[in-house]
């Protein structure tokens, strides 16, 4: 799970933004750096969640430890953006994806590795993470799994 994703070619014009750690996301953070996309999973309701946070959203407990996730997925939703966003002036169009996790939550991400053309962002395909640099962060991208056929998640 430590690929990271290709770069396209730079402009000279703003870069992409860069994740700032809050107390909360910091060991996220420090996860994406060593390849790794990190959960968490409350210990009293057993319920995995995203993004970071300090309590459990389902049932409020502060029991929240982290685990690594499989970093398997499927393409639930996208939109495919034509305008250029500052720093992504060089990649338009660029996907904006909602990626179901095996694990059950759901995160924005962008795909890679993939036409950015409604005939290749196929719903339920099957995706796996690659990080992409982002100034000091390493953030998360998903692309199409080796095989490429749907994960089975959420069935």
């Amino acid at each position: 799970m430590s690929q990271t994703a290709t770069e396209g070619p730079r402009s000279s014009g703003p870069s992409k933004p860069v994740p700032r750690p809050t107390p909360e996301t910091a060991f996220y953070w420090e996860g994406t750096k060593q390849g790794e996309l990190r959960l968490q999973r409350c210990g009293a309701c057993r319920r995995v969640f995203f993004y970071p946070r300090s309590s459990c959203p389902h049932c409020g407990s502060t029991e929240v430890p982290w685990f690594v996730a499989s970093g398997r997925g499927r393409l639930h939703s996208y939109v495919i953006s034509h305008r250029a966003a500052p720093g992504f002036e060089d990649e338009v169009p660029y996907a904006i994806a909602l990626v179901e996790l095996e694990e059950g939550p759901r995160l924005m991400a962008n795909i890679v590795g993939v036409p950015q053309t409604p005939e290749a962002l196929v719903l339920d395909m099957a995706l796996e993470v690659a990080f992409e640099p982002r100034g000091d962060q390493m953030v998360p991208v998903f692309q199409p799994a080796a095989g490429g056929a749907a994960s089975g998640v959420g069935a």
